[in-house]
């Protein structure tokens, strides 16, 4: 019986950083030929993750261009992929989450009558404008796909609700599996600055910011906030890894440089980032994936966004909503600083993202697909 042809498709760090564990847990098995096509809509920090989990792509689309907008990102992916799909000829295509690439990638195998499994399947907001574009590629993704991998209960209810329930699977989040894989105890960074952090002697909070929704006076708000935390806080420390988007880097110049005990650094390679995660104090991010790493090592979290997709954190008590206002972000990020129960209980929460085994039950789901294995199990919290 020939190999199954599966092909993933991804092109931002926060994707690949997903993706990769499951393309090499797809390459273990026999009756798979694991491939990999990425579109690089983000490409030094899309290579860095690459490198990490020594992962040569079979199909890359080097997409990226200066200030690029959603429309080439989308366009450029549409295109490129015909390219990909005529050539690795897929019997599946795997796509992860709410990007460009997401949709581009589900929208180009329906072109092509390829059958499409989306990894990180059912998050919702149900607010088209937030987070913009995301929420929208992902409800459009739903309605392409034929296989639905959910991190969690809540990820399949959504689904559900929306009239679809064939093919879906609760997996837990990849995100977990990659964790296993990238961080270690003896670890030495080599950004030299992260291995002279105080990290026994002042709370070291890692900071992201970055999300579309959030330029312009949100963003504002959100770096003043950072920067009166420091300035109040000697026994803080911020280290931001700050993104090279040219918006996020002109609001961080403009309030944040010069601030005190603020280490404004380049963007970190995968297990970098995770193991200066490990250990920090806290992390205050508008990223879909940190809130999901950081429960996984017991760090609280302050999402510095009006609402989340992921509300199973809240309701376990390991992520919080800040928002985007100056002074809410002060409030509860200086509980969290001064309060040594209200930091206990959001660390010690339990985390709802998995067991790090989401990638063994995605491949056993493709394989019963296709008629080559049992059905798996969901995953439960």
């Amino acid at each position: 019986m020939d190999k199954l042809r599966i092909m993933s498709v991804f092109g931002t760090r926060p994707e690949a950083i997903k993706m990769c564990p499951l393309v090499r847990e797809l390459s273990t098995r026999p009756e798979i030929e694991s491939l990999c096509c990425v579109t690089a809509q983000h490409r030094q920090m899309l290579d860095s993750v690459l490198e990490v989990f020594d992962l040569k792509p079979d199909w890359d689309l080097d997409i990226m261009t200066p200030r690029q907008t959603l429309s080439t990102i989308t366009s450029k992916c549409l295109l490129g992929m015909d390219g990909a799909i005529d050539a690795l000829k897929p019997d599946m295509i795997l796509v992860h989450g709410d990007t460009s690439t997401t949709f581009a990638g589900a929208l180009s195998a329906f072109y092509h009558q390829v059958p499409v499994g989306h990894v990180e399947a059912g998050l919702r907001t149900y607010d088209k404008y937030s987070p913009f574009p995301e929420e929208m590629n992902r409800k459009l993704v739903s309605t392409i796909a034929d296989l639905y991998f959910c991190p969690t209960v809540n990820n399949r209810d959504n689904l559900l609700r929306e009239g679809i329930s064939q093919g879906v699977f609760v997996t837990g989040n990849t995100v977990i599996d990659a964790l296993k894989t990238t961080v270690r105890e003896d670890y030495h960074f080599a950004t030299e600055e992260l291995n002279h952090l105080p990290y026994g002697e002042r709370k070291i909070i890692l900071v992201t910011c970055h999300r579309r929704e959030n330029y312009g006076k949100p963003m504002k708000h959100i770096m003043l906030a950072l920067r009166q935390i420091a300035e109040q806080h000697t026994d803080v420390e911020l280290v931001y890894p700050v993104h090279l988007s040219p918006v996020v880097r002109e609001a961080v110049d403009a309030y944040l440089r010069g601030a005190p005990r603020v280490h404004l650094i380049d963007p970190l390679p995968a297990d970098e980032m995770h193991n200066l995660m490990a250990r920090c104090y806290m992390v205050m991010t508008d990223s879909g994936g940190l809130q999901e790493e950081a429960p996984a090592l017991g760090k609280p979290v302050l999402v510095l966004r009006r609402e989340t997709e992921r509300p199973e954190a809240v309701e376990a008590g390991t992520v919080k909503l800040a928002g985007v206002v100056q002074d809410d972000i002060v409030t509860m990020a200086e509980r969290l600083i001064c309060d040594r129960e209200a930091y206990a209980r959001m660390a010690h929460a339990v985390n709802p993202y998995g067991d790090g085994n989401a990638c063994r039950r995605i491949a056993d789901a493709i394989l019963w697909h296709f008629g080559r294995g049992e059905k798996p199990a969901d995953y439960q919290a």
